[in-house]
């Protein structure tokens, strides 16, 4: 979806009721299903495997509320949400806002540079356990209701899921619809259910006060530490409400979130906890036990439609984090399938959603149940959300121009609270832990080797070519046939002549009449209006030079910027259909001698260079009109 401009969208109440409706089903998936699971693994953490004391119970609904009042409603809503690139969010859009590539402080710009891209990575391993706990603890329900639904938890979420992602071709625009209405369901009830708990214990409501937090984090180091790790889960969807900011604007998803979310939230979890204070036994799962008897099985289909949609929003999140990364040379090019004619961010990568599946599936069935997988959900996050903290306050300084005394104390205070959630999810490494991280630490090498191979390739075809302008100038000495036609060549560089120009020239000795360099720039930024996408320099003896410009959030569509020519240059009024486009087709082979890349780094960047997606069909130019030059380049 585009990005909703706030001013005209949310001027009306009617404008920002609809958005705010729009909100709680794109961004509030992921945390508003973390009742599900969250209580019920912090709390049975501080018991050890009997029954909880009070102060166990108040110790851990207060964690869980100043939790979500210090991390989500202040740091994110509050100040996170403020650091927004053209109205898009995200760790990618807040990397691009602080500009790690410009200025001349390499050395702090390069750490800006690979911190950002490994927060970014580890959001590819909680794609891959959100799915998998978020259904499996709606499906457990079931053993609520009776425990002969027991031996079919596993094989029904393996069903739901594999449905899930066999029907992500179709986008989600029709679906979409309903997410909204779904979960302010979801959230009513968990609010009546909370509520119902907390009558029949009101005492509950004295876990406001944040000693008895204190009090259970001092009780013992080591407690502190998996209480901490098993609380943080509460708050795993912090980074949603920040990477999905674009696609409903900052003001619905902060209405929302203190008018209907955070209350629906509190109250549950209250109830969870009075209901635990009340039956002990019930800590088995307090979720399930909040429901009156008879109301267990519609509140799992409730759950599981609410976990399915926290499911969506995330799979479609690695989908636009992964655009964002191939258009901003971080991944190879892969095909990328608009579902949608309205909705911009609805696409589809068929490579990025089969692997998310296999992966997940894999996972579901190695950890068995919801509570064994919740020892490997949260580092990632918890990693992700420290990351996001340090470039925040790069943002706070060189961006906003904070004062230095003002950014200090809110970082004493973030970095404060990220570094403890941090350090108590790193205890579940031997229990899980790894596996988010070993799984954004495989992308993350892989991104960086093709960043590095990407440089050494440009740096490699730019010593088999020449500056353009002294290109141009030996033209007419060369003197090629020039038949009646357009001709697009397109280069990464404005500057220097396409190699594989050089090549088809030296072989060919054939030239059209009209000749265009097509450069595609990425900007800094989510969008690029049509208005600026285009500049148009005319270069004699029928060359042109066309650089069309895309944000990160937009795939190119070369024939659609090329209809626009006209309209910043008359002359150069170019038919689609009788446009020739070369494309260089690069084949890249391993060296032995290489010094930027040695051993497996340079096979893997020669192996996915050969398998990248074509530029002619990620850039939708028609296969007819394309002429492929390879050029063969060892690296």
């Amino acid at each position: 979806m585009q990005a909703v401009n706030e001013e005209k969208a949310d001027s009306s109440t009617a404008g920002l009721i609809t958005t705010s409706l729009a909100a709680l089903g794109i961004v509030y998936g992921d945390i508003g299903t973390s009742p599900l699971y969250a209580f019920k693994v912090a709390i049975q953490a501080v018991a050890g495997g009997g029954p909880p004391s009070p102060a166990q119970v108040l110790g851990v609904l207060s964690l869980i509320v100043w939790s979500l009042v210090v991390i989500i409603s202040i740091k994110y809503v509050v100040f996170v949400m403020r650091a927004d690139n053209h109205g898009e969010g995200g760790i990618l859009a807040l990397l691009a806002l602080v500009r790690p590539w410009s200025g001349n402080r390499g050395q702090r710009r390069t750490w800006l540079l690979v911190i950002g891209i490994f927060g970014a990575t580890l959001l590819y391993g909680d794609g891959v356990i959100t799915p998998a706990i978020s259904v499996l603890s709606a499906v457990e329900g079931l053993e609520v209701a009776t425990p002969l639904f027991g031996p079919y938890v596993k094989p029904l979420a393996v069903a739901i899921l594999i449905m899930l992602f066999a029907i992500q071709h179709r986008g989600t625009a029709e679906i979409g619809r309903l997410f909204g209405p779904v979960m302010a369901v979801w959230f009513a009830i968990i609010a009546l259910l909370g509520l119902g708990g907390i009558m029949h214990t009101p005492q509950v409501a004295a876990a406001l006060d944040p000693r008895y937090a204190l009090a259970l984090l001092t009780d013992s180091p080591r407690t502190a530490f998996v209480v901490g790790g098993a609380v943080f889960l509460a708050v795993t969807g912090g980074e949603a409400l920040y990477a999905d900011m674009g696609h409903v604007g900052r003001r619905p998803i902060r209405f929302s979130w203190f008018v209907l979310v955070l209350p629906a939230l509190l109250l549950n979890y209250a109830g969870q906890a009075a209901i635990v204070l009340a039956d002990p036994s019930a800590i088995s799962n307090p979720f399930f036990h909040l429901a009156p008897t008879g109301l267990t099985l519609p509140l799992v289909v409730l759950a599981t439609a609410a976990t399915v949609i926290a499911s969506q929003a995330l799979i479609s999140g690695v989908f636009s984090l992964t655009r964002q990364a191939i258009l901003m040379g971080l991944a190879p090019r892969m095909r990328i399938i608009q579902t949608s004619t309205e909705g911009y961010g609805q696409i589809y990568l068929p490579a990025v959603n089969y692997t998310l599946m296999i992966l997940t599936l894999i996972v579901a069935v190695v950890f068995h149940r919801s509570d064994d997988l919740a020892a490997a959900y949260g580092i990632a996050v918890s990693a992700t959300m420290l990351i996001t903290t340090l470039l925040l306050l790069v943002a706070m300084r060189e961006h906003w121009q904070w004062p230095t005394a003002v950014v200090a104390m809110v970082a004493v205070v973030f970095i404060t609270v990220d570094v403890v959630f941090l350090a108590a999810n790193l205890v579940k490494l031997p229990d899980g832990g790894w596996l988010p991280l070993t799984a954004g630490g495989a992308i993350f090498v892989v991104m960086d080797i093709w960043r590095r191979g990407n440089d050494y390739l440009f740096s490699r075809l730019h010593s088999l070519t020449q500056p353009l302008d002294e290109f141009l100038s030996q033209l007419p000495k060369l003197a090629p046939h020039r038949p009646d036609g357009v001709g697009v060549f397109m280069t990464k560089s404005a500057e220097m002549a396409p190699a594989m120009m050089v090549h088809h020239l030296r072989h060919h000795r054939m030239l059209q009449t009209t000749v265009v360099f097509l450069v595609i720039v990425t900007e800094e930024k989510p969008k690029v209006s049509a208005g600026h996408r285009l500049e148009v320099v005319d270069l004699g003896q029928g060359c042109w030079r066309v650089t069309a410009r895309y944000g990160f959030m937009q795939t190119p569509n070369i024939p659609v910027a090329l209809r626009g020519c006209e309209r910043f240059e008359p002359r150069l009024n170019l038919d689609p259909d009788q446009i020739t486009f070369y494309v260089g087709h690069e084949s890249v082979v391993a060296r032995e001698d290489n010094p930027a890349m040695t051993g497996l780094a340079e096979w893997l960047f020669a192996f996915m260079a050969r398998n990248a997606t074509d530029a002619s069909e990620f850039f939708r130019i028609p296969e007819k009109q394309v002429v492929e030059i390879g050029i063969r380049v060892e690296i």
